[in-house]
C-alpha cells in the first residue's frame, strides 16, 4: 500500500505562483511514476505533469513552460511548481503514484487550486 498526502493548494491571483507537494509513504519502493492530475467542475480528470523514477518528465501542452514537476527522493515527495497561473488552471489537483508490477494506481485526496482573474 502507498499513501499520498497533497498540500499547497489555495487561492491565488492570475499571474501568481503556487507549489504543490505530495508526500508518499508505505511501499514506495514499488512506485515507478508519480504525477499530478487536475479536475475542474464538470470535466474529466486530466494529466498535468508526470515524472518517472529515472527523472524523465512529461507535461500537458497547456502547462508547458509554466509548471515544473520535481521529486525529492530523500523526502519521498513530489512537487509541482506552478507559475504564471491562469483562471483556467482552477481545479482540484490530485497526486497519483503508479506501481508497474502488478499495475496499480494510488491517488491522493486532492487539493483545491483557485486562480482569480
Amino acid at each position: 500500500q502507498v499513501q499520498l498526502v497533497e498540500s499547497g493548494g489555495g487561492l491565488v491571483q492570475a499571474g501568481g505562483s503556487l507549489r504543490l507537494s505530495c508526500a508518499a509513504s508505505g511501499s514506495i519502493f514499488s512506485i515507478n511514476v508519480m504525477g499530478w492530475y487536475r479536475q475542474a467542475p464538470g470535466k474529466q480528470r486530466d494529466l498535468v505533469a508526470a515524472i518517472t523514477s529515472g527523472g524523465s518528465t512529461n507535461y500537458a501542452d497547456s502547462v508547458k513552460g509554466r509548471f515544473a514537476i520535481s521529486r525529492d527522493n530523500a523526502k519521498n515527495t513530489v512537487y509541482l511548481q506552478m507559475n504564471s497561473l491562469k483562471p483556467e488552471d482552477t481545479a482540484v489537483y490530485y497526486c497519483k503514484a503508479t506501481r508497474s508490477f502488478p499495475w496499480y494506481d494510488y491517488w491522493g485526496q486532492g487539493t483545491q487550486v483557485t486562480v482569480s482573474s
